[in-house]
């Protein structure tokens, strides 16, 4: 499916909403998904991080929504209060134009206002999964019309404290209805949970790691004693032009490195499972809109985060494997755009990155910090 063809089968505000995006051709995932989205079938997709899935499934569904009809007609749920907002902004960008008319229901949100929201009749959905089912119970949001379901981040979403509650909300909308769900990373038990809300021939779609286009993306490492990647990552923050996404891969250690940065006067966000909302927010904002900065997080608490032109992403602690290494990485570079991948590694984890290289076909370079310069080494 080339750019033209997609766009062939599609509403003129879609077209020309693309059109001012300058989007070239559609990726790997939307090339898949579209036209089974489209045709109504159930579909369970599995695409790495960056790599357009919200589109895939945000054309296909605008494109069905009868403008006339004032009531909900699709739902899309997802497991954070900044995925709800991440994908709200994007309805509202490519809806332009077509009368469609969308609205966002989150917990921890003031409820008076939301159901004032909902005597708009929305005709697309996008909310937590809680709020939404609260909204249903108390008969302000009405789901006879509903005809599809989107389950972002869908693995998240089918855990066992939400999976009752995104059942209920699956069997309160239509019998005909349409069934979908993205997500990075698939397991078996996601899937199954999935195919017992959907009809039988639900289709599974997986883009794998190579059909993804990489932007120009530089592969290096730094190599230091685990005492000194603190000390290392200091120097970065205060001499490398960057605007940076760091993984530590838990609490503890987070927690450990955030003092250490703090006591030497580093300037940082930080993010993690047990963050509040309100810091999470200031933190996402502040790294959105500065030219220069650091977000530490842990990989749950990245997941779903999309921040536009991040310059680096910086593995503080090696990732356990390719495909985490992928899904970290896959914040820089996304839509052909340049940035840098940085492991800080011991002697014995630089034969670790090596392997996770070599399965990935990667080009890896060892690096030094120079004057505020990463070079080779």
């Amino acid at each position: 499916m080339t750019q033209t063809s997609f766009l062939k089968d599609v509403k003129s505000f879609i077209q020309s909403n693309w059109e001012k995006t300058n989007f070239q051709e559609p990726t790997a995932i939307q090339v898949k998904a579209i036209p089974a989205i489209g045709e109504g079938k159930d579909v369970i997709a599995e695409s790495p991080t960056g790599t357009g899935k919200t589109l895939a499934y945000v054309l296909p569904m605008l494109n069905k929504i009868d403008s006339q009809k004032k009531n909900a007609q699709v739902v899309i749920l997802a497991p954070s209060r900044e995925l709800v907002m991440q994908i709200f902004d994007e309805i509202k960008k490519w809806s332009e134009g077509s009368g469609i008319t969308s609205a966002s229901f989150i917990g921890g949100a003031n409820i008076k206002r939301q159901v004032e929201k909902l005597k708009k009749s929305p005709q697309v959905i996008v909310g937590t999964p809680g709020r939404v089912q609260e909204l249903i119970k108390m008969k302000k949001l009405k789901m006879h019309e509903v005809k599809s379901i989107v389950l972002d981040e869908g693995d998240q979403l089918l855990t066992p404290e939400h999976k009752n509650t995104i059942k209920e909300i699956v069997k309160s909308t239509l019998n005909e209805r349409q069934v979908v769900l993205f997500s990075a990373t698939l397991n078996e038990s996601t899937e199954s949970s999935a195919r017992d809300l959907m009809k039988k021939n639900a289709e599974l779609i997986k883009v794998a790691l190579n059909e993804v286009p990489t932007g120009d993306v530089q592969h290096v490492y730094l190599v230091c004693e685990q005492r000194e990647k603190a000390k290392l990552l200091e120097r970065m923050a205060k001499t490398v032009k960057m605007k940076a996404l760091g993984f530590v891969k838990d609490i503890g250690n987070l927690d450990v490195l955030a003092d250490k940065l703090e006591y030497e006067g580093v300037d940082f966000y930080l993010l993690h499972s047990d963050t509040k909302k309100e810091e999470r927010e200031a933190a996402l904002k502040g790294l959105r809109s500065d030219h220069q900065g650091l977000l530490l997080a842990t990989d749950v608490a990245a997941r779903g985060l999309d921040i536009a032109n991040l310059t680096h992403v910086i593995h503080y602690d090696l990732p356990i494997s390719a495909s985490q290494y992928v899904h970290r990485s896959g914040r820089t570079g996304r839509q052909g755009a340049s940035g840098t991948v940085v492991s800080l590694v011991t002697e014995r984890e630089e034969r670790e990155l090596k392997k996770i290289a070599k399965e990935l076909d990667i080009t890896l370079k060892k690096n030094r910090l120079y004057k505020g310069e990463l070079i080779e080494a």
